[in-house]
């Protein structure tokens, strides 16, 4: 039986009601883990209310780990605010009874957007990954899935640098068109730090099929603030830093037992705008930035960019 979800714009919708003249943003979330970081969600959420960016996402851990926290914050933010939510939902770990109640739980609180991702081993992401015996193995079969039940409205996640379990470019790139094909009307990529990356992938994409690469292809960003946590980030992920981008980090963070946060913050902020501006010069659909469910540094960027207006003085 299908899904009815009405009364919510697809992502793509959103980006082509963007009437402003300004490439549209969008922003990601995480489920928070107690009350206080809770309560810090609620008030990045509210923050970025104002700026109104395109979509929030919200993700959802290695094995389904914060599979109930969520459900219950993306219809929460669904309900109770004017953002267009795009809920994450991942294959690893899961049956496909127990994917299917998922999406049948997004569809009960009037979700119409999924980000179909296959996901990372709970525990180490970059380990074996293992299909739950009744469940899938690619996020193409998981496209098809929720399509099949039809009223959603699917993104996939695409990577500049390629996912580290292909052999090579051209074999991610496959599956990437594959993905699309399967009925996935955007792909949101993985974090990344080099432009050059992106502008490979777009054209490797519409090299290898037109239709599907006419699909927007979103870029990633993340404002680094802490060099400590960009390493592991990018360690998890399987990509890396480039050189030039590290060596100016690491000068900033210092010789100190602790890295000298303003600095690593002003070099990211700084990084992050000027990723942004070639994105913006060469035509890209909208920017996606990874929050951390904090609003200042994306705010920052997103001031220097032009595309919000800077806070009136008191």
């Amino acid at each position: 039986m299908a899904l009815q979800v009405t009364g919510m714009p697809s992502v793509v919708e959103s980006i082509a009601a963007h009437d402003s003249g300004k490439t549209p943003f969008s922003v990601e979330f995480f489920p928070p883990r107690d009350e206080a970081a809770e309560a810090r969600l609620w008030r990045t959420v509210r923050d970025f209310e104002q700026l109104r960016p395109a979509f929030a996402s919200i993700t959802y851990g290695a094995g389904g780990s914060t599979r109930d926290r969520t459900v219950r914050i993306t219809g929460e933010i669904a309900e109770h605010t004017t953002l267009t939510p795009v809920a994450h939902l991942t294959a690893v770990d899961h049956s496909i009874d127990e994917l299917r109640a998922m999406i049948g739980s997004y569809a009960d609180k009037g979700i119409r957007n999924i980000l179909a991702l296959r996901g990372d081993p709970p525990g180490n992401p970059l380990g074996e990954w293992c299909a739950h015996p009744d469940g899938v193995h690619y996020a193409e079969e998981l496209v098809h899935l929720v399509r099949e039940l039809g009223g959603f409205h699917l993104g996939v996640a695409s990577f500049p640098e390629g996912h580290h379990r292909s052999p090579d470019l051209d074999h991610d790139t496959r599956y990437l068109v594959r993905k699309l094909r399967a009925g996935a009307e955007y792909s949101i990529t993985q974090v990344f730090f080099d432009v050059d990356d992106y502008l490979r992938l777009r054209d490797r994409v519409a090299a290898a099929d037109p239709e599907q690469g006419a699909k927007p292809i979103i870029p990633e960003i993340l404002p680094i603030t802490s060099l400590r946590s960009v390493r592991r980030m990018v360690e998890l992920s399987g990509s890396a830093l480039p050189p030039a981008l590290e060596e100016s980090l690491s000068a900033a963070a210092g010789t100190g037992p602790q890295e000298d946060r303003a600095a690593v913050r002003e070099v990211g902020i700084e990084f992050a705008t000027g990723m942004a501006e070639r994105l913006i010069a060469e035509g890209i659909p909208a920017l996606h930035f990874i929050t951390l469910n904090f609003s200042r540094a994306t705010r920052e960027v997103l001031q220097n960019l032009g595309l919000v207006a800077a806070p009136a003085a008191s």
